[in-house]
């Protein structure tokens, strides 16, 4: 078998890790003004240098930089264009109190503390990620560089959160015009990563598995919002924003049902209900799927996968520290195969080569991170490898 050069890896991690102490430390001393940016860059870049030397130890392929210039996974693209403002302590009003991390929120009686909404036209006016992504290039071989994943935010991101109130209607007469424009900005932003070296991007959004959620679809009902209507307009808005996506360039999408701070998640429910749509509609090359415990459904919906398309299996958790048992994990991705193959018409073992293993979600989509220590994240990132290992020979 020839040895698999392209994403996704065999053996792939999402893309946020734990921060060290210091990082952490550092951080909140930046909050605070005690410390200038250069004095936090240099403390990132340090970090960088360590998780980088961890996964070429473990044997992950798709480097990341851990999103340690971050304090949240979707940090890196509205903040950056024209036309958002960043709002603290917004009122409470403006947002779908049914959307699952919202009403986790408030059902805690606790209000976000912040948000981004549009206020004036949308325009693209630089690349935060461009960055990070050139940080992360000086410290790879040049034949590495290509693996090197991206995570990006969710185009929807501010939309389902906030609804009408995303955008102000003196500015944009309907949620398609609003959409039209920050597809052309997200384009703009492939464009400028593609320029360079980028070819591996990652869209992380748990918007999408909250269509899984059958109260977040009630209380759209409730409201006047037709669920299937708005999901529609999400895949046009995905497909719109990779419409000039380069064929060489692999774009990845990554469903869970949150991974807020301290190991929390927001929503439960398997995929059946978006399936066919997922997999046939939205232009993206592979999903990254949450399968760690049952809220995730079973693997049935897998049948619905596209031949020309592939799923990574998030089969081993991010949030708690336990190992799981690897033989139980293999089982579980035969089984799956099966799945896939009895949609596709393929054998077992040529559905297996469009699958791939991770954890559910990443270490540390807040920068405070899940409930597990360095030594812990490294444990389960050694275990996808050796899982990979004794399936693919070419993980």
């Amino acid at each position: 078998m020839a040895l698999k050069q392209t994403p996704p890896f065999r053996a792939e991690h999402i893309g946020s890790l734990l921060r060290p102490d210091y990082l952490l430390e550092a951080r909140r001393k930046f909050d605070k003004k005690e410390i200038t940016q250069e004095q936090l860059r240099e403390l990132e870049d340090r970090a960088i240098v360590d998780a980088v030397n961890m996964q070429r130890e473990v044997g992950i392929k798709g480097f990341t930089d851990g999103e340690y210039r971050r304090h949240m996974f979707y940090d890196g693209f509205f903040e950056y264009l024209e036309g958002f403002e960043d709002v603290n302590n917004p009122p409470l009003e403006i947002f779908r109190r049914y959307v699952p991390d919202i009403r986790a929120f408030t059902v805690n009686n606790v209000k976000p503390a912040s948000t981004t909404l549009c206020t004036g036209k949308i325009k693209y006016i630089k690349s935060g990620y461009v960055p990070q992504f050139e940080s992360l290039k000086a410290l790879v071989q040049p034949d590495e560089v290509k693996n090197i994943k991206l995570t990006l935010a969710a185009p929807e991101w501010f939309h389902l959160r906030h609804g009408e109130h995303a955008y102000k209607p003196e500015v944009y007469a309907d949620r398609e015009a609003y959409f039209n424009d920050i597809a052309v900005a997200y384009r703009q932003e492939l464009e400028v990563l593609y320029a360079a070296g980028c070819r591996n991007v990652q869209i992380d959004d748990p918007l999408l598995a909250y269509f899984c959620d059958v109260s977040m679809l009630k209380g759209l009902k409730d409201e006047g919002d037709d669920p299937d209507a708005l999901l529609d307009a999400y895949i046009r808005l995905y497909n719109n924003c990779l419409a000039t996506r380069p064929k060489d360039m692999t774009a990845g999408l990554h469903l869970c049902r949150g991974n807020f701070r301290h190991s929390i998640h927001f929503s439960e429910g398997g995929y059946d209900a978006i399936a066919m749509k997922l997999f046939n509609e939205v232009n993206v090359d592979c999903y990254y799927l949450e399968y760690d415990t049952p809220r995730a459904g079973t693997f049935e919906p897998l049948k619905h996968l596209p031949k020309h398309k592939s799923v990574v299996l998030g089969l081993i958790t991010s949030k708690f520290p336990p190992l799981e048992d690897k033989a139980l994990l293999k089982e579980r991705v035969f089984d799956a195969a099966r799945i896939v193959a009895s949609g596709s018409g393929e054998t077992v073992e040529e559905a297996l080569q469009r699958i791939s293993v991770s954890p559910q979600c990443g270490f540390a989509s807040h920068s405070e991170g899940n409930l597990l220590g360095l030594d812990d994240m490294k444990k389960k990132l050694q275990l996808v490898k050796d899982l990979a290992d004794s399936i693919w020979s070419d993980a």
